[in-house]
């Protein structure tokens, strides 16, 4: 394609300052530890940290190595260790950090894979043990369904605010107390916890709290509130964490026990589609 007579080359990204990139190297196929390499990266106004490992990638060093997706804040693949933080390098402004020099290293509390790269596997395990989907009784109220499940506005706002982890892995990498004890269900499984016994359409508040209610689950939760504090999305587990023990106290107590769920209201249709409207795709599970 032909340069455009029209444009206006004075409108080219204009470069503000030149900082420097000190991120961590480690492959383990190569290298016995860590260590830190030096970049320098020019900086125009707008330029998020995951767009600066973009540049040193295609420029400077093919080599490196990372998480990232969406480049929106939505799938959360990019968490990183960015000047003594756990961020989301696509939501972080380089001008922002107001730093000449940049410090990027994975992940805090997860194995090192390569490079900026952590396993996430702790807590994508940590998630599934929790039953992150709506249990029923009557399990062929899911697998059959044969209507929906009615919920009002109100019972969803109790709720809602959690539903917007992206399992980031942030909250984990912040918490004080998974950096001292692995075991530790963590922030991302409890609020998650919460957030599924909530839910009216769910049964399954006694086997989750059967599930949490060890020494690994809620009572190691020390309410530093650091989980929260670098969550990009406000879930703020650590208040569900506390919402979680109170709940888990007067279901002790049989102050407040949810014995049943919402049941099944209305019917589907003779099953015939509205006109426009296409067949949904087949089940890839």
């Amino acid at each position: 394609m032909g340069e455009n007579p029209n444009m206006d080359t004075s409108q080219a990204e204009e470069i503000v300052k030149t900082v420097t990139y000190n991120v961590l190297r480690y492959d383990p196929d190569k290298d016995s530890k860590p260590r830190m390499q030096r970049f320098q990266v020019p900086v125009p106004k707008g330029r998020t940290v995951l767009e600066g490992l973009i540049y040193i990638k295609e420029n400077l060093d093919g080599s490196l190595t990372w998480r990232s997706s969406c480049r929106m804040g939505v799938c959360g693949s990019c968490g990183m260790f960015i000047n003594g933080l756990p961020r989301l390098a696509c939501q972080t402004q380089i001008l922002d950090l107001n730093a000449d020099e940049i410090q990027i290293k994975p992940l805090p509390n997860y194995d090192i894979l390569k490079d900026l790269v952590p396993d996430l596997k702790p807590l994508l395990e940590k998630h599934k043990y929790i039953h992150p989907n709506l249990v029923r009784r009557e399990g062929k109220e899911i697998d059959g369904l044969t209507g929906e499940f009615f919920q009002t506005p109100k019972e969803l706002e109790n709720y809602i605010q959690f539903t917007f982890c992206i399992k980031c892995g942030l909250c984990l990498a912040a918490c004080p107390t998974v950096a001292t004890d692995a075991n530790y269900l963590g922030p991302q499984a409890l609020a998650q916890t919460f957030r599924y016994n909530t839910d009216t359409r769910d049964e399954g508040n006694q086997f989750r709290f059967d599930l949490i209610d060890t020494a690994d689950g809620t009572t190691k939760c020390h309410f530093a509130g650091a989980c929260s504090d670098v969550c990009p999305k406000g879930v703020d587990p650590a208040f569900a964490i506390q919402l979680l023990k109170r709940d888990m106290l007067l279901h002790k107590l049989h102050i407040k026990r949810k014995e049943k769920g919402v049941p099944i209201l209305g019917k589907v249709t003779d099953g015939k589609r509205m006109k426009g409207v296409p067949d949904a795709p087949e089940k890839t599970v």
